[in-house]
Parts: C-alpha cells; sequence; structure tokens
C-alpha cells in the first residue's frame, strides 16, 4: 500500500517539477507573454484589466515562476505532492486498520471465521471511512459508504479469483 500510494504521489511530483522547469523555460524565452498571461488568468476571475496587469507587474517582480505555479499550474507550497509522507500515512493507516480484523481472526470460532472477518472488516471500513469523512470536514455518511462500497468490491474480486483458481472452497 505504501510503496503504490509513493509511486503514484512521487509521478505527480515528477510531473509538477516537468511542469515547473518548462515554466521556467517559457519565463526566460517570453516575459511579456508570461505577464500577458498571468494578466488574462487575473482578469478571468475577475479583476478589472488595468488592476490585473499591475497585480501580474508586481507578482513577476517579486517572484515569478511562484506566480505562474500557483495562478496558472495550481501548483503551490501548501498542496505540492510529498511521496515519502504519502507513503508514511498510507502505511500507517493501512497498518491500523489491519489490526482490527486480525483481533477477530483471533478470536473468531473457525467454523464461522470468514464470515466474521468479511462482515466486521466491512463494518471497521464503514467505521473507518466515516471517521475520515469526518476528519476532512466531509459528510460522514457518504465518506463510509464510499469506502464500505470500493471495499467490499475489492473483497469479491479478491475471493473471486481465489475461486477461480481453486485456493477458496
Amino acid at each position: 500500500m505504501a510503496a503504490g500510494e509513493y509511486v503514484s504521489v512521487h509521478s505527480q511530483a515528477d510531473t509538477e517539477q516537468a511542469d515547473l522547469k518548462l515554466e521556467r523555460a517559457e519565463l526566460k524565452a517570453d516575459d511579456k507573454g508570461e505577464h500577458n498571461e498571468l494578466q488574462a488568468i487575473y482578469v478571468e476571475r475577475g479583476l478589472e484589466p488595468l488592476l490585473a496587469k499591475q497585480v501580474a507587474q508586481q507578482l513577476m517582480a517579486h517572484d515569478a515562476l511562484g506566480a505562474h505555479a500557483r495562478d496558472e499550474l495550481g501548483i503551490s507550497e501548501t498542496l505540492r505532492a510529498r511521496p515519502i509522507q504519502a507513503a508514511l500515512a498510507s502505511a500507517g493507516s493501512f497498518a491500523i486498520g489491519a489490526v482490527l480484523p486480525l483481533l477477530v481472526t483471533a478470536m473468531a470460532p473457525e467454523a464461522i471465521l470468514i464470515l466474521l472477518v468479511a462482515g466486521t472488516s466491512l463494518l471497521f471500513l464503514a467505521l473507518l471511512g466515516g471517521l475520515a469523512a469526518h476528519a476532512g470536514g466531509a459528510r460522514v455518511t457518504m465518506g463510509a459508504i464510499r469506502v464500505t462500497f470500493w471495499g467490499s468490491l475489492a473483497m469479491a474480486i479478491t475471493a473471486g479469483a481465489g475461486w477461480l483458481f481453486g485456493t477458496v472452497a
């Protein structure tokens, strides 16, 4: 899980770096055109053309690449891709989420083990999905439903693959 998250977010970081490199080259090659481009962005956001021109000039005089990264590319220091942080968060979440089904596995009678682990895993997914939604300020019910749906789909596909290859009765 953590490795996949790292690779995915690192790809995003690579894309951001490539975009910034290209933007740096464009600023060097066509400073006036980049001023006009930034001005047009501010006009599109609702500023009067004269004010947009002044804002573009002042921001570019202060930090041209930063202004274009933020307002043209949507890259800011706060929202930049952080692969290590994403991998650690994924590993921690996975470890915490795995503890509860493992406890059920250790305590469940063998006759109903599969049903009990699957059912409690879905319950834990719903609880954790709701908790994550609450922490992020989203609707708890939708977060719980989304995580439970995708978790149950993943469980069904995994069980189907096991049945197909004869490893699950």
